[in-house]
């Protein structure tokens, strides 16, 4: 989670003409997954499941790679382009933004390559490839953060909870203290402890759960998760996540019998419907670029390449991201896609009164 620190840095600005302009702008998106989502390490391996998820190696936390999204990003915004433009062409040749400009850029068979022009929206923002024999490139006027977890839904004898620890919403801008104990803290007291999955945890009052719910309202997070909100300590999160995905089960049919084929059995894991995802966008000035000695035209400031990147939104909520789409995975629907909200401060402080007795820390009844 250490890209939740990034909304700290200084915005950098430079002088262009006697005019200050910024060089670069960081732009928060929050997603919630429809489906399971799936993004695999890229072999199988001896274990629990045999193809496991992407983790951040040191919170071991899932997430989603920046790379798995500045590709789909790309691949959808040329399909929003291509939709909007389908006869488009490049020096008197037909050349679709759908499939060229989405593509790896090396030419091949039909495959024309990316047409790398300073006014074409998708070479431009994502960047672009020549051939092994051509020089040059461009890296692009977007780049993506890793997508990390937010709110993760866990089943719970009172129904799902959605579970965060401060490390998570730091990454929105939000800075909790006072969540220590080895307990799950929630807005209303209660005598009884708490299961989240297996794991049994008495319960903590978080006195300032409003200021949570209320920077979360501002980045469109459903009421219904709103009301379930439960909050951890960081050390807990990742035990309570990877103890809670999802797994499946799957094997290969023989089309001729219909029936399972032999020692084609395999297992996977996926981010469970409801998990909240955040990344960010860092858009970069197009005045400080150009292509080929070309001034860009296709955007013309930062707010303008994240207009373009936007586009992908639609399409991730029906064609998604990560494998096993045909298998009912991968929709992610886009809430919130702005500007970073205000940073702010809470404190879960327990006053006397909230303190659980020592008698009732102990029980586990019913809610």
């Amino acid at each position: 989670m250490g890209a939740g620190l990034a909304h700290e840095r200084p915005e950098r600005k430079c002088v262009k003409g006697g005019k200050v302009m910024a060089s670069y702008e960081k732009f928060l998106q929050v997603g919630v997954a429809l489906d399971p989502i799936h993004v695999g390490t890229g072999g199988a391996r001896i274990g629990r499941v045999d193809l496991t998820i992407v983790r951040d190696p040191v919170t071991q936390v899932p997430k989603i790679p920046g790379s798995s999204l500045a590709g789909v990003y790309r691949t959808y915004v040329a399909m929003a382009e291509h939709e909007g433009n389908p006869n488009r062409q490049v020096n008197n040749q037909a050349w679709p933004y759908y499939p060229h400009c989405a593509g790896l850029g090396q030419v091949r068979d039909n495959y024309l390559g990316h047409c790398g022009r300073y006014d074409c929206p998708v070479c431009t923002v994502f960047g672009f490839a020549r051939g092994k024999d051509q020089a040059g490139g461009f890296a692009g006027l977007a780049a993506f953060t890793d997508a990390h977890v937010l709110l993760f839904p866990v089943p719970t004898r009172r129904g799902p909870m959605w579970v965060t620890c401060p490390m998570a919403l730091r990454v929105i801008g939000l800075e909790v203290q006072g969540v220590e104990e080895t307990a799950v803290y929630l807005e209303n007291h209660s005598a009884n402890q708490l299961n989240l999955g297996w794991l049994l945890l008495p319960v903590q009052v978080c006195s300032d759960m409003g200021t949570i719910k209320k920077k979360l309202q501002n980045l469109s997070i459903p009421d219904y998760i709103q009301k379930r909100l439960a909050l951890v300590p960081d050390r807990l999160f990742a035990h309570i996540v990877n103890s809670n995905l999802e797994v499946r089960t799957s094997v290969s049919i023989n089309p001729e019998t219909g029936a399972a084929e032999e020692r084609a059995l395999f297992s996977y894991e996926a981010l469970p419907r409801g998990t909240v995802l955040v990344w960010e966008i860092i858009a970069k000035n197009p005045a400080h670029f150009n292509i080929g000695g070309q001034q860009i035209t296709a955007v013309s400031d930062p707010a303008g390449v994240h207009k373009v990147v936007a586009k992908a939104h639609p399409y991730l909520g029906y064609l998604g991201i990560g494998g096993m789409g045909t298998r009912g995975m991968g929709r992610l629907e886009v809430l919130y896609s702005n500007q970073f909200p205000a940073s702010q401060s809470a404190q879960c402080t327990l006053t006397a009164s909230d303190q659980p007795s020592a008698s009732t820390s102990q029980g586990g009844g019913q809610p």
